[in-house]
This record gives C-alpha cells, structure tokens and sequence, in this order.
C-alpha cells in the first residue's frame, strides 16, 4: 500500500470520512428523487394519453411521454396555431379575431408542454449531479484510510 503524502490526524481523518460518506448517501439521494421525478412527470403525461400529430416534423404518432416527445408535440400545436392565424402570435392578434382563442389555447397547451420538458431536464439534471456527488463521496472515502487501517 503507497504511503499518503498528507498525514491527517485521526479527528480530520473522521471528518473526511464523514464528507464521503454524506457524498455517497447525498449523491444516492439526488439520483433517487430525479428518478422519481422524471417517472412521475413520464407517468402524469402518459395519463393524459397524448399522441404526437402525425404531421409533426419527428416522432409523428408516438406516444407523449418523455422531454422529446413533448417538444415534437409543442412544435405542431405551434406550427398549426401559427397556420390558423396567419403567422401572428396570440398578442399580435385584434380582440376581436375569431382564431384568437384557438391560438390562445395553443399558447396554453405549448406552456404545459414546455413545464414538463423543463421537468426533465430538472429530473436528468439531479440524476447527473447525483452520480457525480456519489463519485466523489466514493473516492474519498477510498483515499481517507478506515479508523483501523494500518499506513
């Protein structure tokens, strides 16, 4: 076994095996409730039983369950709204435009649409950092000895 090159007495050794492992539980933590929250958000959209309009520019057809499913199916609404109101957005049109309220509608469906692409990224982003916390509490505790160890 290779000598350390920093000689930590047993109270910092402590320390520092305390940090690795609230890394390893912290990193479990992050990559369990970003799991959890892109399942939960996958499941709620999947509840709705939302297809992508076959017209879409990809993923036609599919199933609205995951980030780019649901930006295919924004992308469409946007692109048909854009359609019935001549390429003028809800606040460009007159009060008094009948497709008003439809292009309002889509700019309400595309919002949602967005929150949960945004909710897998949040999920995907916590999953990431939680890997990396792991890691980290993981190789500290590899290079921290155990109270009993012998150097």
């Amino acid at each position: 076994m290779a000598t350390p090159s920093v000689i930590l007495s047993s109270r910092k050794a402590g320390v520092v095996r305390l940090i690795g492992i609230l890394g390893l539980v912290g990193g479990l933590a992050f990559l369990l409730v970003g799991g959890l929250g892109w399942t939960t958000v996958s499941s709620q959209l999947s509840d709705e039983d939302i297809t992508v309009a076959e017209d879409a520019s990809f993923l036609g057809g599919a199933p609205v369950v995951g980030p780019f499913s649901a930006y295919a199916q924004a992308d469409i609404i946007n692109h048909h709204a854009m359609e019935a109101s001549g390429g003028k957005t809800y606040a460009q049109l007159e009060q008094d435009d009948p497709t008003r309220p439809t292009v309002m509608t889509a700019s309400l469906l595309r919002a949602s649409l967005f929150t949960s692409i945004l909710a897998f990224g949040v999920s995907a982003f916590a999953m990431g950092v939680g890997v990396l916390v792991a890691l980290f509490g993981w190789a500290i505790l590899t290079l921290v000895p155990g109270k009993n160890a012998t150097v």
